[in-house]
């Protein structure tokens, strides 16, 4: 049965084509063939760089003030020579998350019938084949319980398996040694020259170790050598001394490896299975079948946009392969969240200007975007204790480079809380970086309704990023708007006085929209749980006041949703980034049922880039795309933008990348925000609760006529189930962890529901509750 395995009957033959594992810290990508296996090693905290204060040439307000009488003068050119004077630093070690080195196996046999398979309902990867007619298997997996990558290699018969195991790390500092002649002892350095000064970094130390039944094991060289063993097992384990106050990391390997050998295979694996699907079987999901689920994964993919004929169950595989990338990269106690990359790394992100770190500006927002509807709450800690490491290094950044109070971050940041702006003013001035991760925050409460955490993490960190923005902001002096400014839309550029060229082509304005969206949901947000809190009346007082001002969402002249507070002209008509629509996707500032002139206007703008030739097509781009028409309720559009995506912008392995040519990309590379921005879409199409009520099958479409789903969450702390047939529900069951009252909606029905804590509820295709217990 291979509904729930991606698999292949090829070797693979690069990183691309590999089989990602992962426990929440260490990442594997399984590549290779009968001849020879490669592990692509990973470690969440192997950074090149430092922390450290990042040098502010600016006066604060003082610069403040002059830069915004260029921009309210309509001098954009001057605005921006001081704003890159005050607001541009230099880079410094700001660093890149790093591979830490390869397992190299070579085998002494050739084989025939190769199956490769990532089974994501057990998080194993296996290697099946044949040599003389005798079965060989390799089966690997990374324990979350047990904090170690674990393989078996086994063969049909006695004295079956030969092979060297060797190792090679990915940085310039790297040793390694063998001991006891069954055990490759290593440690590098995370030092690279593109992203830091090459000196500085994380340290790492960790072992492989072979333990055998039958046959020989011997060293030769650097390599240990496995003669004709019944079957051998491999254990991985290597930490690092990232914020470690003492030296009692370098042991802890050696530690893990003790235990998981004195434990046993069986055990490990028994231990890892039940961990991954307390979580994994959360979720079910059926759209449908074909004859194509009985073909490789990566035939599927290149037959996806080929015909009209359809794969519904790939699509289902993409979403809990997204859930699978979910568990395996972000863990309740992961220590830190999934950067652009995930946990894994391919190197090819580590050799650019744009490094393997966190983007603030949609990249690593959208990597979290499914987390809470598939039910993954516990992935999304590590986010919640990362946004409130950027409040802590923030305020330094909001006094030092601008004289105000609370905290800010801005596009780009690393593994110790990088807050100041990019060294590059067309992107790196983007003040709202932090705010827009900051709202998940707003998201993980929302759906949980906790609140315990609401009160002593959420609003704490959100009534701080209100302070700076109550500091920050200015009135318009012709339009009488609250706004930010000087900032930008990431990373897009605009034109004024309707010239076309390069000399009035600009980046930075006042009051664009996207910082005019987040704004509002932070001080809606803080006004709310204050209410709730019964805390702070004066803050309460003073954001009703300023909510008032704030600039209201325009249509522009095109009919376009404005991307900016004046409808200035797009200098790129064709750019990736969508930033002013956060409005309609993730926010709800815009929905079709409450703002339909709104809604129409950003379907405008989704069309006009959709019609560019030469639009930028980028993972993270068609995700949105996706996920922005399933919110317009448009299940075909939808359909269409993960169908390219699952189709063109993804590795045989499913794996998301960027093309070549992307920001200045070389090659094609990959970057995981696609696997989850596509998974949350999918999520979209199915079930919403982000307007105050629960929708079901907003977006549904008529490819997936028929199907079921079960687990998926909403807002206000329920699961929902839901059954439908030839296009139409069937029936819903609605689990509520806390009592609530919300709507129900189903095509243009809707009802009220009151929603007790602890309750079921069992509804009908007319939305009528015929059960509750």
């Amino acid at each position: 049965m291979k509904e729930w395995k991606l698999w292949y009957s090829q070797p693979a033959l690069n990183w691309s084509q590999g089989l990602p594992l992962g426990n929440g810290r260490l990442g594997a990508v399984i590549s290779g063939g009968v001849e020879s296996e490669t592990w692509h090693m990973t470690e969440l905290t192997y950074w090149s760089g430092k922390a450290e204060r990042t040098i502010s040439h600016s006066n604060g307000k003082v610069d403040l003030e002059h830069m915004r009488e260029q921009f309210f003068a309509g001098n954009y050119k001057q605005g921006e020579v001081l704003a890159k004077q005050a607001l541009e630093p230099e880079k410094g070690n700001f660093g890149t998350n790093l591979s830490v080195c390869e397992l190299l196996l070579q085998f002494e046999h050739q084989g025939e019938d190769l199956v490769r398979e990532l089974d994501i309902s057990n998080a194993l990867a296996t290697m099946a084949y044949k040599v003389n007619g005798k079965s060989h298997k390799r089966e690997t997996f990374a324990s979350h319980v047990d904090r170690v990558v674990v393989s078996h290699l086994s063969s049909e018969g006695a004295a079956g398996v030969s092979f060297t195991l060797g190792i090679e790390g990915s940085t310039e500092h790297f040793e390694s040694w063998i001991e006891h002649g069954d055990t490759l002892m290593f440690k590098g350095k995370a030092i690279e020259k593109m992203h830091s000064d090459g000196e500085c970094g994380v340290y790492a130390q960790g072992m492989v170790k072979v333990v055998i039944h039958g046959g020989t094991i011997q060293r030769n060289d650097e390599q240990i050598v496995i003669k004709n063993v019944d079957e051998a097992f491999i254990y991985y384990a290597v930490n690092t001394d990232y914020e470690k106050s003492d030296a009692d990391w370098v042991e802890e390997s050696s530690r893990q490896i003790t235990q998981a050998v004195a434990k046993g295979y069986s055990q490990l694996k028994a231990d890892h299975i039940a961990d991954y699907r307390r979580l994994y079987d959360r979720v079910n999901l059926d759209l449908g079948h074909s004859e194509r689920a009985n073909l490789p994964t990566d035939e599927r993919i290149k037959l996806l946009l080929n015909d009209q004929e359809g794969d519904p169950q790939l699509f289902a595989l993409f979403f809990q392969f997204g859930r699978y990338l979910t568990i395996a990269g972000a863990r309740a106690d992961s220590p830190l969240p999934l950067n652009l990359q995930g946990i894994w790394n391919d190197g090819e992100a580590n050799r650019m200007q744009w490094s393997c770190d966190y983007h603030l500006d949609i990249n690593t927002e959208m990597n979290y975007f499914p987390t809470e509807v598939s039910n993954l709450a516990e992935s999304h800690l590590p986010l919640m204790r990362y946004i409130e490491r950027l409040s802590v290094a923030g305020k330094s950044t909001a006094l030092d480079f601008y004289g105000c109070e609370g905290w800010v971050a801005h596009v780009f940041s690393n593994a110790w809380g990088f807050t100041a702006p990019g060294w590059g003013l067309t992107w790196g001035s983007n003040v709202t970086g932090g705010l827009w991760i900051a709202t998940h925050l707003i998201e993980h409460y929302k759906f949980s309704l906790n609140q315990e955490f609401l009160e002593q993490q959420a609003y704490p960190i959100m009534k701080e990023a209100a302070a700076f923005f109550l500091d920050y902001m200015t009135i318009h002096p012709s339009l009488g708007y609250l706004v930010t400014g000087p900032s930008n839309s990431p990373e897009n550029s605009f034109y004024i006085e309707g010239l076309k060229d390069t000399e009035h082509e600009h980046h930075l304005s006042m009051g664009s929209t996207l910082d005019q969206v987040l704004v509002r949901d932070l001080f809606v947000f803080c006004l709310e749980a204050a209410e709730l809190l019964q805390v702070d009346s004066e803050l309460q007082t003073r954001l009703k006041g300023v909510i008032a001002l704030l600039p209201p969402l325009l249509v522009g002249k095109k009919g376009q949703l404005q991307e900016w507070l004046e409808d200035y002209d797009e200098a790129q008509p064709d750019h990736r980034h969508l930033s002013h629509l956060f409005s309609l996707y993730p926010g709800n500032q815009v929905t079709p049922q409450g703002t339909p002139e709104l809604s129409a206007a950003a379907r405008v703008t989704l069309e006009n880039r959709m019609q560019r030739e030469e639009l930028e097509d980028v993972e993270f781009t068609v995700a949105i795309f996706a996920a922005s028409f399933a919110r317009l309720q448009d299940g075909e559009n939808a359909y269409k933008h993960l169908s390219h995506l699952i189709g063109q912008l993804c590795f045989d392995n499913l794996l998301s990348f960027s093309k070549a040519g992307i920001a200045g990309a070389e090659t094609n590379i990959f970057v995981i925000d696609g696997n989850f921005g596509g998974t949350a879409a999918v999520a979209e199409m199915l079930l919403q609760s982000h307007a105050a009520e629960i929708h079901l099958l907003p977006a549904l479409p008529q490819i997936w006529h028929s199907g079921k789903f079960t687990g998926l969450r909403v807002k206000g702390n329920a699961e929902v189930d839901v059954i439908w047939e030839q296009g139409e529900l069937v029936s819903a069951t609605i689990r509520a962890f806390s009592t609530s009252t919300t709507f129900l909606r189903y095509q243009n029905q809707v009802v009220p529901i009151e929603l007790e804590v602890d309750s079921i509820y069992t509804i009908d295709k007319h939305l009528n509750v015929i059960c509750n217990c």
